[in-house]
């Protein structure tokens, strides 16, 4: 009766990782029960996803080759493009968004257009951010989410979005993006590792915790419906910080690491999972959370409908 925070699948957003090929349900070593899906190979998953309330997505593209510029990530028939078309049309009642970066199509693994020094070129990156995110939304996409943390990505997206005809798409900004070590198991997934040096130059301190409210301001400045946090446990305090200060709808990233770790535990013996996995997810909710991607969006659906149910 005098619970302060309820956790429901209503605040849960499922990421999906879409490849080329055919027959491919390919589980990511580093993060047991998440697959790589064909998209023929989509369908069922889509639905198990809507049997369980989950009513969000997030889209992750492997693509068929990967090039300098990463042109695979801004072509009409890439494989986010083609995934967002076909969900549109089989599964209209599920939102999408779209993860819009380069690091999974270019072949340096970077999040951008690199310099002859190696240095990633923030604004020449933005044409390249502004244009995957307007083939996003042509192919049907409700919502963009720029992951690369350059500098005025938002305002460029922004504006193609609105010049392009897509006013109401709208953008969640990975706004507050740390440069953290709990990654690791989505560079697996994604196959979006560096080919030289880190991310340490674009992404965040770990040790800041005001320039994390300030980077989520100015995304909301330049035109952001939703900001992020990311890594969520290791920065609850950033999460509580953003959400308080700044009055807007705040989404935290449950990383790849976060998870890989409860399943390692749990795997061994160690820790109770149901119990570990409801806990972390109220834990980001309670910190000021709107919205959670997480990983365990479709056992923490079950576990919480057992709870409605008795």
């Amino acid at each position: 009766m005098i619970r302060e925070t309820e956790l429901s699948v209503r605040d849960f957003i499922y990421p999906l990782f879409v490849c080329e090929g055919e027959q491919v349900k390919r589980e990511v070593k580093s993060m047991p029960g998440v697959f790589q899906y064909s998209l023929d190979m989509l369908d069922s998953e889509l639905c198990e996803l809507e049997s369980l309330g989950i009513a969000a997505v997030l889209l992750f593209g492997l693509p068929s080759h990967k090039d300098e510029c990463g042109s695979q990530a801004y072509d009409e028939n890439g494989i986010v493009q083609r995934a967002v078309r076909q969900i549109r049309a089989d599964h209209p009642k599920l939102f999408v968004i779209t993860d819009v970066c380069m690091c999974e199509y270019t072949s340096h693994g970077h999040c951008g257009k690199l310099t002859p020094s190696g240095d990633v070129d923030n604004d020449a990156t933005l044409q390249w951010l502004a244009a995957e995110a307007l083939s996003h939304a042509q192919a049907g996409a409700n919502m963009v989410a720029p992951s690369d943390m350059m500098d005025g990505h938002v305002a460029a997206i922004r504006q193609a979005l609105d010049q392009g005809g897509f006013s109401n798409v709208g953008i969640m900004s990975y706004s507050t993006k740390y440069a953290s070590g709990f990654y690791g198991p989505f560079r697996d997934a994604a196959d979006s590792a560096p080919a030289h040096g880190d991310r340490r130059s674009y992404q965040m301190d770990p040790a800041n915790r005001e320039e994390g409210v300030r980077m989520a301001e100015i995304d909301i400045a330049q035109g952001a419906d939703m900001v992020m946090v990311k890594p969520a446990l290791a920065y609850l305090d950033v999460l509580r910080d953003v959400r308080e200060r700044l009055h807007f709808p705040t989404v935290a990233y449950n990383v790849s690491g976060e998870y890989s770790m409860v399943k390692a535990a749990a795997q061994n013996g160690w820790i109770d999972e149901k119990r570990v996995v409801l806990e972390l997810l109220l834990s980001i909710k309670r910190a000021g959370a709107c919205m959670i991607i997480t990983y365990h969006a479709k056992e923490a659906a079950r576990w919480l409908s057992e709870v409605d149910h008795g």
